[in-house]
């Protein structure tokens, strides 16, 4: 099953851009009348036909659309500091759009040690990551908003909200996977490496965050993140 992505509206006859026709032709070798699939990345999924094997406009024929393609049936949104290494960020987007992530932002705390995130590469890491993996949706990414503008926007914006927290309030907190509930729009707050400060962390439960724990032992702010993700999609099955 090989996978397409256009970021224009899909037409009955649909021209690759010319990365696309590249890779389709050039690298995968494919040619007229082998089949592909072809996604917007918004849920949609059509079957095509490769009708002219152009190397830069290559032209794929609608057969039809995939009506029962597997889609999240919840939302999952992962508000992350980002890492000092901005290697670490990236390895947690790819893995996260394999797993099954709706948004992702990227949030400036008080102990934020890197603010300066390439929304344009990280755009590719998950157009990537969702031909990659055949998922037919590619994740909001919003850059670098501040954490109390972002924790006082959530308001009944979902149905179970969490904010991970290392500190002294790790006593008082359950683990995820005791608490996530199926098939819930979720929202869960990472930390940057040295952690939410209290404060922002009583103000997070201010405005509805749940504390939670992922396990007892210390985790980078990237395994963290993506712990949670897989965390979620088990208890989502």
């Amino acid at each position: 099953m090989i996978f397409f992505y256009s970021p224009t509206p899909i037409s009955t006859l649909h021209v690759l851009d010319e990365q696309e026709s590249r890779h389709c032709v050039k690298s995968l070798r494919l040619r007229i009348n082998d089949q592909v699939y072809l996604t917007d990345g918004k849920g949609n999924v059509f079957l095509t036909q490769i009708v002219s094997d152009n190397i830069k406009t290559c032209t794929l024929e609608i057969i039809r659309k995939i009506d029962d393609y597997p889609l999240l049936p919840y939302r999952l949104h992962i508000g992350i500091a980002p890492t000092k290494n901005s290697d670490r960020l990236e390895w947690f987007v790819e893995k996260a759009v394999e797993i099954g992530i709706s948004e992702i932002t990227t949030l400036v705390c008080e102990n934020s040690e890197r603010t300066s995130i390439k929304p344009e590469r990280i755009e590719r890491l998950m157009i990537a990551a969702v031909k990659q993996s055949l998922r037919a949706e590619i994740p909001t990414f919003t850059n670098k908003i501040c954490f109390n503008d972002f924790i006082a926007n959530t308001k009944d914006k979902y149905s179970q909200k969490f904010i991970a927290y290392c500190g002294d309030l790790q006593q008082n907190t359950s683990l995820l996977k005791t608490i996530c509930k199926a098939n819930a729009d979720t929202l869960i707050l990472i930390g940057p490496e040295g952690d939410f400060t209290p404060a922002e962390v009583q103000q997070a439960i201010h405005c509805g965050f749940i504390p939670i724990s992922l396990g007892k032992f210390r985790l980078r702010t990237e395994t963290a993140a993506l712990l949670a993700c897989a965390t979620v999609q088990v208890v989502n099955g």
